[in-house]
């Protein structure tokens, strides 16, 4: 045998001619372009269930609750379809945020707000993280872009208002919480500070877990996909799927009874 075909009994690919810069370019435009796809239809798919949750949609159709719907008719957990309407909750809010600071522009006929709406540029995962500080995104939101209207300095065109919901969603997310009073005694302090020490390095490693099982994957899902990694790592799954929960919705309750 020889050593092509050896090579070739091997799996060994063929040798491939220098990449281009165009060519590296134009790949890399492909993947923007493929990404942005991916974001419009988180935005779309969010719109679409916020609307047939508020129709009821499972009532004519003979369910007993929206978690009963969404597992017969699109195959998903009870925790999927909950994120699912806190996505499209988010976005909502959002919108009316945007609604509300582009009102007083005198360009806000010219800003396609439908087509805005649907191309914030936000990931799914994202929206999770934001979910439950909707509130406070809004407020940002609509302060931020009534400024700039009231300024005249810029045109709340579809990129400003864009740019301007990608930085308040970006603000949020990575603002650390807000201090509590520190209490009294030094024990009680001491344990507060390891439980917060620990609920961040729980949000780094759920960080990781979302790199392997990516947020639109149900738990079931994320658990065939994680265990191989858990037992590598010797994290127990039900700690990896709650630090991946936390890492999508922020909120530390998803760790009550795992981790913490």
């Amino acid at each position: 045998m020889g050593e092509h075909d050896e090579d070739q009994e091997h799996g060994a690919e063929p040798a491939r001619p220098p990449l281009t810069e165009a060519r590296a370019r134009e790949i890399t435009a492909g993947l923007h372009e493929a990404m942005d796809d991916v974001r419009r239809s988180v935005a779309v798919l969010a719109a679409r269930v916020r609307d047939a949750h508020a129709a009821r949609v499972w009532v004519p159709l003979g369910h007993s609750s929206w978690e009963s719907y969404c597992a017969a008719e699109f195959g998903i957990g009870r925790a999927q379809a909950y994120r699912l309407l806190d996505v499209a909750r988010a976005l909502a809010a959002i919108h009316g945020a945007v609604a509300a600071g582009t009102e007083t522009s005198r360009t806000r006929d010219t800003v396609p707000m439908a087509a805005a709406a649907l191309d914030y540029g936000l990931s799914q995962r994202a929206l999770l993280a934001v979910s439950s500080r909707v509130d406070v995104v809004a407020e940002l939101i609509t302060h931020r872009l009534a400024a700039l209207a009231h300024s005249g300095f810029q045109a709340l065109d579809t990129a400003t208002v864009r740019a301007v919901v990608r930085q308040a969603v970006r603000d949020v997310r990575t603002a650390p919480p807000p201090p509590a009073d520190p209490p009294v005694d030094p024990a009680v302090a001491a344990l507060r500070a390891a439980v917060d020490d620990l609920a961040a390095s729980t949000h780094a490693i759920g960080e990781l877990m979302l790199e392997v099982a990516p947020a639109y994957l149900s738990d079931t899902e994320a658990a065939d996909v994680l265990a191989l990694l858990c037992d590598q790592i010797g994290e127990p799954l039900d700690h990896g799927l709650a630090a991946r929960r936390y890492a999508m919705s922020g909120d530390r309750r998803a760790l009550h009874g795992t981790v913490l």
